[in-house]
């Protein structure tokens, strides 16, 4: 299955930085660098793209899920045509039983990360144990080699690829004892959750309307139970308060330079729309109505030092005019990725209460 090698540099690390710079500099013949967030990615003129070391790639028996750690992962081909692959998590003992599914999408702008990132990694392999979950990773496309909607393809590719496992598993198929049996036995399909962070976040939304829209017809033997959205990347062309007065450390993970930067790269070429394309913004004039769109419940984790702090707050408020099911979780003292990226000495903590509040949201939309 593909894999984007990354490289062996942490990010936090000093001489990592997520700010935009753009170099004149001909490169390799590739013409002058375009795009770029020093330390992560370069695109050419001649649209040739360069994403650099700054978090490792590591094996799915590596860390929280190495033997004898009480959870095991796997990676599996979701859609071999595209490339698509997910990092399988679940509880080792089979007497946990079969627990609820989350089907998580990493962030990144949707222009860097991946399912192997060792600080995603170690986040998920959390989930199983303490969020009582298995997990379903999604590795997709990335931008700017493929734009929107890609992302929200390939998540919607994984959701079939999950029901496709959820129709193995109700007809006790002899024929489906394969590489994600294992995983399969211990898997309640009618609990489903979509969760993701920043982009990946933006992605499970997406998903989300589209399920309820329709787009894979009956869902059935699956039932999607909820939505997580943590720090949802979302922009606008009108700045919010936090976007323009939220002061960033060094090593922040977005600011609103690379904000824009990204969705520079990730938008469809010719800029129509710009950042209230409905891609972007989805309380935007061009957007579906969010009164008018299928949802099932959310919960919404809000950064308080995030630059997309009121844009998230925005949502929730939105989301609830509209008459949707909206729980709301702010952790104060960090900013965005903390969760993963840990470098906001209140991380750790917050991370915790982040973890319970997931295990909460999806223990009680279970049952409901």
């Amino acid at each position: 299955m593909r894999r984007r090698r990354m490289g062996a540099l942490h990010v936090g690390e000093p001489r990592v930085s997520f700010q935009p710079q753009v170099s004149s500099k001909n490169c390799g013949g590739h013409g002058a660098v375009v795009e770029e967030i020093h330390g992560l990615i370069r695109v050419h003129k001649d649209g040739h793209v360069e994403r650099l070391p700054a978090v490792p790639d590591v094996p799915c028996e590596w860390g929280s899920t190495a033997a004898g750690s009480g959870v095991i992962a796997r990676d599996v081909a979701v859609d071999r045509a595209t490339g698509v692959w997910a990092r399988l998590y679940a509880p080792a003992a089979v007497s946990a039983g079969k627990v609820p599914v989350v089907v998580y999408f990493h962030g990144g702008g949707f222009c860097v990360g991946s399912a192997a990132w060792s600080c995603y990694h170690e986040f998920l392999a959390q989930l199983p144990l303490r969020a009582g979950c298995a997990v379903m990773s999604v590795d997709y496309r990335l931008a700017p080699e493929h734009r929107l909607p890609a992302a929200f393809d390939d998540g919607v590719a994984a959701v079939r690829w999950l029901r496709q496992q959820a129709g193995y598993s109700r007809n006790n198929s002899t024929s489906a004892s394969d590489e994600v049996s294992w995983w399969r036995s211990r898997c309640r399909f009618d609990r489903v959750f979509l969760m993701g962070d920043s982009a990946g976040a933006s992605i499970a939304f997406h998903v989300a309307a589209r399920l309820g829209q329709g787009q894979l017809g009956a869902l059935a033997p699956l039932s999607v139970k909820g939505a997580i959205l943590i720090q949802p990347f979302f922009g606008g062309e009108a700045r919010t308060a936090s976007e323009k007065t939220t002061p960033q450390p060094p090593r922040s993970a977005l600011s609103l330079a690379t904000s824009d930067s990204y969705w520079r790269m990730a938008l469809p070429a010719g800029g129509a729309g710009g950042r209230d394309h409905p891609w972007c913004n989805p309380l935007s004039r061009g957007a579906p109505r969010l009164e008018a769109l299928a949802l099932p419940p959310l919960l919404v984790c809000v950064a308080e030092a995030d630059v997309l702090r009121d844009r998230n707050l925005e949502l929730c408020r939105a989301l609830r005019k509209g008459g949707k099911s909206v729980e709301q979780a702010t952790y104060g003292g960090v900013g965005h990725a903390f969760q993963v990226l840990h470098n906001y000495h209140l991380s750790q903590p917050r991370t915790q209460e982040m973890l319970a509040h997931i295990r909460a949201f999806v223990s009680a939309r279970s049952t409901s």
